[in-house]
């Protein structure tokens, strides 16, 4: 029964058409792209600003391996533009209730990059029954200034202040609105037991560009994702020298082998 529900709707929505199409979400008229096929259903969440061109590197090879589904987010691409400040969880309300619209009634493997995994987090704290697993690609942590300032206080406030006031000359997205403007974020404690994979970059720098790119806090940066996903039962963590921030550029046939062992994990056939 669940396999005909999910051909249906691939049949419903024109899945393997090209393109990005439009779909009303709450206020907001999204931009997304579903492709490929089967009863494996992949939603894609790009990082602060990023549009679903974000998963470019991915999108195609992902669609031979699953159903998948990439949108920009209310404020990025051509969806309809921000009119109000947003949180990392009113994104995630977006995410399911696009699923919902899309009409995709099995729970799905969400993939994040960056701060999409603040939202990914949120998502599968409030949506449980909405996602079988997480994959996320070097994701924002609320713990990335702690770590700067556990090497050098001083520095690390003078390079917080700079990245700050650099994200206002910038416009301030959105996401960077939300991202400094809660402090701590939350630790996410609810999210429940499933399939949980981390990318982290640990990736040295000759010139580090400021404290959190020295080889001090890339090690502390991997441990704590190594912490986090192992805290899971079916967590695991991958701390790669390969990639830097952007890992489905860097490493796409990684990020797709590590999709590819959470769909044999989760495969209800």
């Amino acid at each position: 029964m669940k396999f005909i529900l999910v051909i249906c709707t691939l049949l419903s929505f024109s899945l393997f058409a090209a393109g990005s199409s439009f779909v009303k979400v709450k206020d907001a008229e999204l931009e997304y792209e579903m492709a490929g096929s089967g009863n494996t259903i992949v939603l894609l969440e790009a990082g602060g600003g990023a549009a679903m061109e974000d998963w470019e590197p991915v999108f195609q090879q992902m669609a031979k391996q699953a159903t998948v589904i990439r949108y920009s987010r209310v404020g990025n691409g051509n969806s309809t533009a921000i009119k109000r400040h947003l949180t990392s969880r009113d994104y995630a309300d977006y995410a399911s209730e696009l699923l919902i619209k899309l009409n995709i009634k099995t729970p799905v493997i969400l993939v994040a990059h960056s701060y999409g995994g603040s939202i990914a987090r949120d998502f599968a704290a409030a949506y449980p029954t909405q996602i079988k697993a997480l994959l996320m690609l070097d994701p924002s942590s609320e713990h990335d200034v702690d770590i700067m300032r556990a090497i050098d206080l001083e520095r690390a406030n003078r390079e917080i202040a700079q990245i700050k006031l650099d994200d206002m000359a910038n416009g301030m997205s959105n996401q960077y609105l939300d991202f400094w403007s809660k402090r701590p974020l939350p630790d996410y404690p609810q999210i429940k037991d499933m399939p949980v994979t981390v990318i982290a970059s640990i990736k040295t720098h000759e010139k580090p560009a400021h404290l959190f790119f020295t080889d001090q806090a890339r090690k502390m940066w991997g441990e704590l994702w190594q912490q986090w996903a192992t805290a899971f039962p079916q967590g695991r963590a991958l701390l790669t020298k390969k990639s830097g921030h952007y890992v489905q550029f860097d490493e796409p046939e990684l990020v797709l082998s590590e999709l590819q062992l959470l769909i044999d994990k989760t495969d209800d056939n």
